[in-house]
């Protein structure tokens, strides 16, 4: 689960400036997460000419199969290591992208034909030639099939070297808080929530950190085991102590009534291995997927082994995760990541009787404090949303599944939020279902057109006033949604690469996975979060209502809360490929997911008149906003370099994230400087025979080169987009920084190039920037640099 911030940094009582009556004591909810794993110290990430260097291998004619120059240069990097136990297979959400020209292949590794979870390439070829490529394949020796390979005395555990980093950092400050008060123990703020960041942190991952350890005792034999392994993961990942006591109660019933089975073959041959699903799961709210597959682990001696483990993806309340532990007792978590943190003509759809109309804040508008409430039209982009937003098929409807239709049309045609990007809906109760929920319906005219005047009430009585304008909320999140869903897709985010649709009309990808965008979520305030499984599974966003105010504050009003949500599903199925939600886990790469967000919401909002922004600033009723600055190219308002990640409090995602954010904010002021504005981020309709045409957007261009936006807040989010497919997984600051120089290499000719490394340079982020000690939750040792490479002294 992506959250929004952290929890602690919104409490309400801070100091602001919006005009509203303040609550001094609403509830604070830290929503527990777990996420840690070993730090890939020999994952590599070349994107220049230069380093893209082989044994044999040399660029192939222009007209060659992609996939068939990925296979020989895999083969070539890996000419040493392959063998009968040790291959690799292309996976299936490999893709071109239909803008760029560009094949983004995934490679996953295989040894002994199970899957190295981490054991990840991604090549990105054009013309017969490999631009870039990331590989974090085992390169050691192949260890006997379904055998611990490694000793428990030969390797490090990425769990308990998590907890004792936590446990030593939190010692360090309080020492430090100690000292510097003298005998008085009275923190300031930043140290204060940098105190309960780590303790709540170390609590939610630390808690049962040797539970491993203490059912080994009990454990007869190193059999591999997998109703034993999830079920001590559930302990370690549930937040019931309700639920935790249960299952040490009584450990082997539970167990006892957990029910294996397979999961259904596929209809036609596939080479995808079989889930086994599990049932009756305790605190879990779907059947868990479990499979074999090996992890790497770091060796005592800095040497990498690989660890046999069950995957399994867990679906609870609050949290989706993707975990390894040991199939064998002591049962260790070895990684966890929570989830939760671009063709053919389309059927025609009958012509719908009205186009729906809207009365929101209309897209650019930030919230309430920036704007009025307007008219809009269903204006939807017809390459995006082809048949519109209320419109979708009968088979890929989720309220019809299991109902024998008497109708033989294709199409169904709703007059409410719910459609083939989004279903919108309140969520009072908090809880997983959505289907039944309470939306509006605007009839036949599909007018949906519902006040929103919430007035001051008792604080007794303010999550009722709130209530009153469900209508006008779930309209304005459906609006917000599909808006976000066209731009994105016009930028690059469709089908075969991963985005969010039940339907997505023959043009590849995998389908049923529109957002479930749940209103006024009843299961927390004051925060937001948008959990990414792969490819084909829904989207699930929460928006919540913010108890800073009275009358409350709805977060659904505050459209870069919206986008900074949608923006996690758009990041996680572009690194990696789209059916690997696992590529930003933690530290700069989970925090780089939090800042991608923070910096495409900001350029959504911003206007040709330069301002600073802050982020959450009306939620939050806040001036300042829920981060530690706002969004700035003055540097005593924003003083953010590379190296601030080494002070206290930002080794979590989020305090990561808006360090990415300014220094993605500054580069885009360059570009601006440089190519100018654009008032409107929409590129231009399509033409009937389904061409774009420049217009005013893009620059003139001929036969297949990609479309090129010609003003530079457009051409940074083309660039960013395109970057994140280039980028390899579990990227850090360096390599997103050099996807997004190798995305204008190949998008202008690097036309780009020194004004792109000035921005980056001018925060730190210069060529020979570096980190040292890097830890899974973002520590470790940086060197600024604001040099420019040489090319770029002049």
């Amino acid at each position: 689960m992506r959250c929004l911030f952290t929890a602690s940094l919104a409490v309400a009582g801070l100091a602001g400036t919006a005009l509203a009556h303040r609550v001094s004591d609403g509830p604070v909810q830290h929503r527990k997460s777990l996420g840690f794993g070993p730090v890939h110290k020999h994952a590599v990430y070349r994107s220049t000419p230069y380093q893209v260097v082989t044994n044999a291998f040399t660029r192939m004619p222009v007209d060659s199969d992609p996939f068939q120059v990925a296979r020989l240069f895999v083969e070539d990097i890996l000419a040493d290591q392959l063998s009968q136990s040790n291959t690799y297979k292309i996976r299936k959400d490999s893709y071109t992208d239909s803008n760029t020209g560009i094949t983004h292949v995934y490679v996953r590794q295989l040894v002994n034909g199970l899957e190295v979870s981490d054991g990840d390439m991604n090549i990105n070829i054009k013309d017969g030639m490999v631009l870039s490529y990331g590989n974090s394949f085992y390169a050691g020796s192949t260890p006997s099939p379904f055998i611990q390979a490694a000793l428990d005395d030969d390797i490090r555990h990425p769990h308990g070297e998590f907890c004792d980093g936590l446990t030593e950092e939190l010692e360090m400050r309080y020492t430090s808080f100690l000292a510097s008060q003298g005998d008085q123990v009275v923190m300031g703020d930043s140290a204060d929530e940098a105190m309960k960041h780590l303790t709540h942190l170390h609590h939610a991952n630390c808690r049962f950190q040797d539970l491993p350890y203490n059912m080994a005792v009990q454990a007869e034999s190193r059999e591999i085991e997998l109703r034993s392994a999830l079920l001590q993961f559930i302990v370690a990942a549930t937040p019931s102590d309700r639920v935790v006591n249960d299952i040490l109660s009584d450990f082997d019933a539970h167990m006892e009534k957990m029910v294996e089975y397979s999961e259904v073959n596929h209809f036609a041959p596939s080479d995808e291995p079989a889930y086994i699903m599990v049932n009756n799961v305790p605190d879990t709210v779907n059947p868990v997927k479990a499979k074999l597959a090996y992890i790497q682990v770091p060796g005592k001696d800095d040497s990498v082994h690989l660890s046999l483990v069950w995957k399994f993806e867990v679906e609870m309340q609050d949290n989706w995760y993707e975990a390894a532990v040991s199939a064998t007792a002591p049962h260790r978590i070895i990684s966890v990541v929570d989830w939760a943190s671009d063709a053919p003509v389309p059927i025609p759809s009958p012509e719908p009787e009205t186009t729906a109309t809207y009365n929101v804040f209309k897209f650019g508008i930030n919230d309430p404090e920036e704007g009025k409430r307007t008219t809009e039209k269903e204006n939807f982009d017809v390459l995006a949303s082809p048949v519109g937003w209320h419109t979708l098929p009968y088979a890929n409807d989720p309220s019809f599944r299991g109902v024998k239709l008497a109708t033989k049309e294709f199409y169904r045609n709703t007059t409410t939020t719910w459609g083939n990007n989004v279903f919108a809906q309140e969520n009072w109760e908090g809880q997983n279902s959505y289907i039944e929920n309470y939306r509006p319906n605007a009839g036949p005219g599909k007018s949906f057109n519902y006040t929103y005047t919430p007035q001051e009430t008792d604080k007794s009585d303010a999550l009722e006033e709130a209530q009153k304008f469900i209508n006008a909320t779930v309209a304005q999140l459906f609006y917000t949604t599909n808006m976000v869903h066209d731009l994105y897709y016009r930028y690059g985010f469709d089908e075969v690469s991963g985005n969010f649709q039940q339907y997505n009309f023959g043009r590849g990808g995998e389908g049923n996975d529109a957002v479930i965008a749940n209103a006024q979520d009843g299961s927390g305030y004051n925060n937001a979060n948008f959990m990414t499984p792969p490819d084909g599974q829904n989207g699930r966003m929460r928006m919540y209502l913010w108890n800073t105010a009275i009358p409350y504050r709805d977060g659904d009003f505050e459209a870069g809360i919206v986008i900074h949500e949608l923006s996690h599903g758009l990041s996680t199925r572009l690194t990696g490929g789209p059916l690997n939600s696992g590529c930003l886990p933690f530290g700069e790469s989970g925090g780089m997911g939090e800042g991608w967000g923070d910096f495409l919401a900001t350029t959504i909002r911003s206007t040709a008149n330069y301002s600073d922004y802050a982020m959450g600033s009306w939620a939050a009723n806040r001036a300042q906003g829920i981060r530690n600055y706002p969004y700035s190219l003055n540097e005593t308002i924003n003083p953010s370099t590379y190296k601030t990640l080494d002070k206290p409090g930002y080794f979590g995602v989020h305090a990561i994230g808006e360090v990415w954010a300014q220094i993605l904010w500054v580069v885009s002021q360059g570009l601006i400087e440089k190519h100018g504005f654009t008032e409107n981020l929409f590129p231009p309709a399509a033409l009937a025979n389904g061409t774009v045409p420049a217009g005013d957007f893009y620059r003139p261009s001929a036969g297949k080169k990609p479309l090129v936006p010609k003003h530079g807040n457009s051409l940074i989010f083309q660039l960013v987009l395109n970057a994140m497919k280039l980028q390899p997984c579990r990227p850090g600051f360096f390599e997103a920084r050099d996807a997004i120089i190798l995305a204008d290499q190949q998008l202008t000719g690097g036309e780009n190039f020194c004004t792109l490394w000035k921005g980056f340079s001018s925060k730190g982020l210069g060529p020979d920037a570096q980190v040292v000690l890097r830890t899974p939750w973002g520590g470790g040792v940086r060197t600024d640099d604001f040099e420019v490479p040489l090319a770029c002294d002049a």
